[in-house]
């Protein structure tokens, strides 16, 4: 008898040779194991090993699909499109900022300024400069809030900032709730740093407080993460009362928070900082500010934490850049940075009302000044399926599962990343998922009922091998 290992391995030639496409739904199990002449448990295993591998998707009630494969040669629903749109990576490069900016880099390599290249080449410590600390403080500041210049921190990246709050806030072992919906990267760090997300209750507000207590009574967390503000991806942002009571829970259980500050530039909210400055650590960067290529991350922190931090950031080697850094406070207090974050909130607008206005007949959610919106499926569709065919019309986007914690089913909708393509690429991608959405599975993957009269003769099921 075969292995189960055997067999997942033909079945993952096929879906990565493009034989199995994405969206295809696998045969029962009972009848995979009835072809192949092994037990039904074996089957199961088959499953769990493509699941495992990220190659499958499984739902109960509704069976297993083909969540990962070669892009086939074409559509299936409609014409071609005029080329892929990238509604996937939420980061927006305006056309004119690059003008905007290229002084800068001029300056700094300029003969002329060959002092401040030579700075700009120095090893940066994790506090940087004096002076760096004080213009960046007043960048971040907004509303009511203004951080203090000796407790600003400098790190590689915002992910990496993130990184270094989490390590610094939880032994390995420990235990950091997060939304159950969140930033995917987080569930990377957690992996590799040896921490265990716990996933925490959402409402239309985004993270409830009294989901932070009742997780912190079962098993006590050392940190929590949360995007108060314009969530990714559910795009929703805390009323300052919701963030006054979240800061009284932080007081009572001396949890502190990890605040996700990313998209604070679209919208002016005070930060969760103002209300519990002595138990949160607010993370910030330039990469959706500016560009994904200017590598800095800021943390702004307790005093009683900022050594501990600094020593995190050496540690693991999560120093920023000094080119980048340079570059980014020029921007910062030359009024660059501020303008660009102004037309990419005008962008940001323009791309809701677009998103509203085009998935007519669909439940839009999220924030008017967010870059993104989430979209809930009608229940003639799953969301990994609905993804894999709006891949086939060559559209980019993420579904509810990729945001997902814990062990639960995740809901059936999809993320639409809004920030980077233009408005004109934008509509068009966004008629075409209007006109997917309103079909079935069925109906958009033609090559399925192919496929499925395929299967019950290929050489696979009959216990052949496959080319």
């Amino acid at each position: 008898m075969e292995s189960y290992q055997t067999i997942a391995d033909a079945m993952a030639a096929d879906i990565l040779a493009g034989r199995l496409r994405p969206g295809d739904r696998l045969p029962p199990q009972r009848e995979l194991a009835d072809r192949r002449g092994i037990a039904v448990s074996t089957a199961s295993r088959v499953y769990a090993e493509l699941i495992r591998r990220g190659l499958a998707v499984g739902e109960v009630g509704r069976g297993t699909y083909v969540r990962a494969a070669a892009k086939p040669p074409g559509p299936t629903l409609v014409e071609p499109p005029d080329a892929p749109v990238d509604l996937e990576l939420n980061y927006c490069i305006l056309p004119e900022q690059i003008d905007a900016m290229a002084p800068v880099l001029s300056a700094i390599a300029a003969p002329t300024g060959r002092g401040a290249l030579a700075d700009a080449l120095r090893p940066v410590g994790a506090s940087a400069t004096s002076a760096a600390r004080e213009a960046t403080a007043a960048f971040l500041a907004r509303g009511g809030w203004t951080p203090d210049p000796a407790n600003v921190l400098f790190a590689g990246a915002g992910r990496q900032a993130i990184a270094v709050a989490m390590a610094a806030l939880a032994p390995v072992g420990g235990h950091i709730g997060v939304e159950a919906l969140t930033y995917p990267i987080v569930r990377g760090i957690a992996a590799r740093i040896g921490v265990t997300l716990e996933p925490l209750a959402l409402d239309a507000e985004g993270l409830r407080p009294e989901a932070v207590v009742h997780a912190h009574r079962a098993r006590p967390l050392s940190a929590i993460y949360v995007q108060p503000t314009l969530h990714n991806p559910l795009g929703t942002t805390m009323s300052r009362a919701r963030r006054e009571e979240l800061a009284d829970v932080l007081k009572d259980t001396g949890i502190v928070a990890i605040e996700d500050a990313i998209y604070s530039f679209l919208a002016d909210e005070e930060p969760l900082a103002t209300f519990a400055p002595d138990r949160t650590i607010l993370v910030d960067s330039l990469s959706k500010r500016l560009a994904p290529g200017l590598n800095v991350g800021f943390l702004v922190a307790p005093e009683r934490l900022t050594e501990k931090l600094a020593t995190t950031i050496r540690s693991g080697g999560w120093l920023a850049n000094g080119f980048a850094l340079a570059a980014g406070l020029r921007w910062m207090t030359d009024g660059t940075a501020a303008r660009i974050a102004e037309a990419k909130r005008q962008k940001a607008a323009r791309g809701h009302r677009l998103a509203v206005e085009l998935l007519d007949g669909l439940t839009v959610r999220g924030d008017p000044r967010a870059f993104h919106v989430w979209v809930e499926l009608p229940n003639t569709w799953r969301a990994d399926t609905f993804a894999a065919a709006a891949g086939r019309l060559g559209i980019a986007l993420t579904p509810a599962s990729a945001f997902t914690i814990g062990a639960g089913h995740a809901p059936n909708a999809v993320r639409l990343a809004l920030a980077s393509p233009p408005h004109d690429a934008a509509a068009r991608a966004l008629r075409k998922l209007r006109q997917l959405a309103m079909a079935s599975d069925y109906e958009a993957d033609l090559d399925g009922f192919a496929f499925s009269q395929a299967m019950t003769s290929s050489a696979f099921l009959s216990g052949g091998k496959t080319g």
